[in-house]
């Protein structure tokens, strides 16, 4: 049931991004600078982080989320992906000052 609701919810606001009513009308000034399209579309971004919350929160996979956590296995858990990369070795002539200068 709630992710047949996700996937309706996913359908209608792509549906609604085309919002083919405002296109030649910006006489309704919302706020009084703000035209009525520019409007719809700050609140279309709205929703649509809503529903991305959402589909993060309900629809996510639990199997992208194993292994997470083992930090302390000795190694037998995933790498972090975001751990600093080891540093690469300069080369000699760019070591030093020397190498500047020829």
């Amino acid at each position: 049931m709630k992710r047949s609701l996700l996937v309706i919810a996913i359908i209608a606001l792509y549906l609604l991004h085309q919002d083919f009513w405002f296109w030649r009308a910006a006489a309704p000034v919302v706020l009084g600078f703000l035209p009525v399209g520019l409007f719809y579309h700050v609140c279309y971004t709205l929703v649509i982080s809503a529903l991305m919350w959402a589909l993060v929160k309900y629809a996510w996979p639990s199997r992208l989320e194993e292994g997470r956590g083992d930090r302390g296995t000795g190694g037998q858990g995933e790498e972090d992906p975001f751990a600093p990369s080891p540093r690469r070795p300069v080369a000699p002539s760019l070591d030093t000052e020397e190498g500047l200068d020829a």
